[in-house]
C-alpha cells in the first residue's frame, strides 16, 4: 500500500515531464530535420525546411499586399508634412546656387543680382519646387512600381535562407514564447498528474 501511494505522488512529475518532452520535440521539429529522413517507413522532414518555398510566397505576399503597398510609399513620400521637411535643405542649396555657383557659372548675371533678387529669385524657386515635389514623388514611386517588386524580392530573399539562419532568425523573435509554451506545457501535465491522483483516492 505505502510502495502504491509512494508512486502515486510521482505521477504530476511523471506527467509534467512527458508534456513539457513532448512540446520540446515538437518545436524542435519545426526545424528539424533539415532534410528528409526516413525513420521506420515514416518520412521525417522540419515543417520550415519542407515548406520553406510556401512560407516565403505567403510572407512576400503579405508584405506586397498588405503591410507595405506602393500607394502607402506613396502617401508617405508626397505627404505635405514630409515635403515641408525637405525644404529647407532644398532653400539652402538654392541660396548658395544664387549667391555662389551662379558667379562662377554666369558671373556678368551675378554682376546686376543683390540680396534683394536673389530673396525674391529664392522665393520663387521655393513656391514651384513646393508644388512640384509631390508630382516628382508620385512619379517616381509610378516607375519604381515597374521596377522594383517587393513581393518578389521578400520571396526571394526568405526561399534562400538557410536552414540554420531561419532557425536563428525565429528563435531570436520567439525563444522567449517557445519557453512558454514548454513551461505551460509541464505545468499542465503537472495538474493532470495531480487530478489523476485525485480521481484514484476517490475511486477507491
Amino acid at each position: 500500500m505505502t510502495t502504491i501511494s509512494w508512486w502515486l505522488y510521482t505521477i504530476p512529475f511523471i506527467s509534467a515531464f512527458i508534456h513539457w518532452l513532448t512540446i520540446w520535440m515538437a518545436l524542435k521539429l519545426l526545424f528539424h530535420p533539415r532534410q528528409p529522413k526516413k525513420i521506420l517507413g515514416f518520412t521525417l522532414h522540419g515543417v520550415f525546411p519542407k515548406r520553406q518555398q510556401q512560407i516565403a510566397e505567403s510572407l512576400g505576399r503579405i508584405v506586397g499586399q498588405e503591410l507595405l503597398s506602393y500607394q502607402d510609399i506613396e502617401q508617405t513620400i508626397a505627404n505635405p508634412a514630409n515635403v515641408q521637411k525637405m525644404l529647407p535643405l532644398v532653400e539652402e542649396h538654392i541660396d548658395n546656387f544664387l549667391r555662389n555657383k551662379l558667379k562662377e557659372s554666369m558671373p556678368m548675371i551675378a554682376m546686376f543680382i543683390g540680396d534683394k533678387t536673389i530673396s525674391q529669385l529664392k522665393g520663387v524657386f521655393m513656391k514651384e519646387l513646393e508644388d512640384l515635389f509631390p508630382i516628382i514623388m508620385k512619379n517616381y514611386v509610378a516607375h519604381l512600381k515597374n521596377d522594383l517588386d517587393l513581393e518578389k524580392i521578400v520571396v526571394e530573399k526568405i526561399a534562400n535562407f538557410s536552414s540554420d539562419r531561419l532557425e536563428s532568425m525565429l528563435n531570436q523573435i520567439l525563444t522567449k514564447e517557445f519557453r512558454f509554451v514548454e513551461v505551460i506545457g509541464a505545468a499542465l501535465g503537472f495538474l493532470i498528474g495531480v487530478v489523476q491522483i485525485m480521481l484514484t483516492f476517490l475511486m477507491r
